[in-house]
Parts: structure tokens; sequence; C-alpha cells
């Protein structure tokens, strides 16, 4: 696999409302231990839809992954142009922030939010330019935005072997649960 899309849920879906929230670190790390066997195996790129989230830890993971993986890109496909403007001041600095790491950025659609359509085009192109999907998504915890791009990997996964990877809400405690043993000793 060389390019993987890598998303999930949105900050509020989880309920965290600040970067400064605890639980962001284990995700990032999950994501990131995701990755490592991919780039072992010759993973290029990182693509994300740069949605206030899963997407952009993902990003910040790859970011911090390239200095061990100098290989490593990363790229952000909006569905429409700055979709940050509606973002608080926090969340505008922290997305610049990371637009500094990222190899690659474009919208989809070269305007504002004219409607969902543009999710549609951009989720189409995200799931044609990659080999496959790393989706942070716990069916169990209750449906959310997620299910949609994971019911078109599936199916395209059906017909042309689209590889479809998922991380659950085991797999980030398992991580914090490891995190914390390691700090006590």
């Amino acid at each position: 696999m060389e390019n993987i899309l890598v998303t999930g849920y949105r900050a509020h879906e989880l309920g965290i409302y600040s970067n400064k929230h605890q639980g962001i670190p284990y995700i990032r790390k999950a994501i990131a231990n995701r990755l490592i066997p991919l780039l072992e195996e010759g993973l290029q790129w990182v693509i994300t839809p740069g949605q206030y989230g899963v997407d952009l830890w993902a990003i910040e993971a790859a970011i911090e992954l390239k200095t061990t993986y100098p290989q490593l890109r990363c790229s952000i496909l909006t569905a429409y142009l700055n979709p940050e403007e509606q973002w608080n001041d926090d969340k505008k600095s922290y997305f610049q922030q990371l637009m500094r790491g990222v190899d690659f950025y474009a919208a989809v659609s070269k305007e504002p939010y004219r409607g969902p359509w543009q999710f549609t085009a951009r989720d189409d192109l995200l799931l044609r330019k990659t080999d496959g999907i790393l989706l942070v998504y716990d069916e169990d915890a209750g449906e959310a935005s997620p299910k949609f791009i994971k019911e078109r990997a599936l199916n395209k996964q059906a017909k042309d072997g689209y590889q479809v990877l998922s991380i659950g809400s085991e797999e980030i405690q398992s991580v914090a649960d490891e995190e914390s043993m390691n700090r006590d000793f």
C-alpha cells in the first residue's frame, strides 16, 4: 500500500472540545502504531479530509513519523475552500501549525461550502487516490459520521480489494493502559 486515507470521528463526536484533552495523545499513538508497519512495507502518503478530530490528529502523527520515515508525505484534501474559517481561534491556530508540516493541501471544490455534494466529491477522490483506509471508528459505541465513508470503503473493498483497517475504542484503551504502565515504572 502506497497511499492511505486516515479518517474517523470528528472531535465533538468523542466529546473532545479542546486540543488539550487527555485522550488525544492515545488516539495519535494508536494511529502511529498502525502506520509504522505500513511505512516499513512502503507506505508513502497519509491523506486525510482535514476535518477537526481524527483527521488532524492523524496528520500530527504522520508529521512526527516523518523524522523516522523521511519518505512519508502527508496531504489534506478538504471538501471545500477554507473549512477552518468557521473554527474558533485555537482550532485555526492548530490547523495553521499543522499546515506547515503538510506536503500537499487542496480543496476538492474551489468554492466555499455550498452543499453536501462537496463531501461526496471529496470522498470519491479520496477513495480513488488511496489503496486503503485506516478508520478510527467503533460502531458498538453508536453510529457517527465515519459510518458513511466506512460503507463506501467496504463497497470498494468488495469490488477492488481496497484495504479497510480500523481502530476501535479497545485499541485506543490498550494504548492508554500501556502508556500508563510505562509511566508507573
